[in-house]
């Protein structure tokens, strides 16, 4: 979890404005709660659910037919089977993927284990998507420059930033990997705060070397931290 208070919110706001008296550049942060809903998770583990686990109960001795015979109340003698078992059979086999399909996707609903269960590169790919697409929103009336985003999602744990093409084309990239590293380790000890200005730090450094502060610069993006 991230968990900041108005001291640390007050930190965060205060170090943008101190990396950006050395620098023509703009750095701005961002909290979200989560990236994405990820829909598409439970009914991923359902359909997986419901086509590899009734193979499974087979080998381990599970009857299709035993279901049929309990819901029909009839019990099958002959050892040849007739149409009306094989029907019973499949019909008893698809009923099992059903309930299964059902049942994952109720409990892989639930927020806490969705989270759990949506695979890493998943959340890397929705988080990086929609860091770009704030980022865009964020500077699309902008005059172009050299802009910063330090994006964080609550839920999914991750850090991305995003730069402008400037600041791409100018900039190294390490030094934005490592302030991402800075953050992420800060986050990982509940120090959200303190990553939060190791962070700002890095980058208001990085744009100081290569975008030196100017005249009649203007504060474009906010020194606060957006939190959604």
């Amino acid at each position: 979890m991230v968990t900041l208070s108005s001291d640390d919110r007050q930190r965060i706001a205060d170090a943008v404005a101190q990396a950006e008296t050395k620098t023509s550049g703009e750095v701005c942060c961002v909290l979200t709660e989560e990236s994405s809903e990820y829909r598409e998770v439970p009914l991923a583990w359902a359909a997986l659910a419901a086509l590899a686990l009734p193979p499974v109960a087979l080998l381990f001795g599970f009857r299709p037919m035993a279901l049929g015979e309990m819901v029909s109340g009839w019990v099958a003698a002959q050892s040849v089977l007739t149409d009306r078992d094989i029907f019973l059979a499949l019909g008893s086999y698809a009923i099992v993927q059903a309930i299964l399909f059902a049942v994952v996707t109720l409990i892989v609903s639930i927020p806490a284990v969705r989270r759990l269960m949506t695979p890493s590169f998943v959340k890397r790919h929705r988080v990086r998507r929609m860091a770009q697409h704030h980022f865009a929103t964020l500077v699309a009336r902008l005059a172009e420059g050299a802009y910063v985003m330090i994006y964080v999602s609550r839920f999914d744990r991750m850090v991305e930033i995003v730069v402008s093409e400037s600041a791409g084309k100018a900039c190294d990239d390490t030094a934005w990997r490592k302030a991402a590293s800075a953050l992420g380790e800060a986050l990982g000890r509940d120090q959200a705060g303190d990553g939060f200005v190791a962070a700002i730090g890095i980058c208001g450094d990085e744009l100081a070397e290569h975008f030196p502060l100017g005249e009649g610069k203007e504060n474009r993006l906010p020194d606060s931290l957006i939190e959604e």
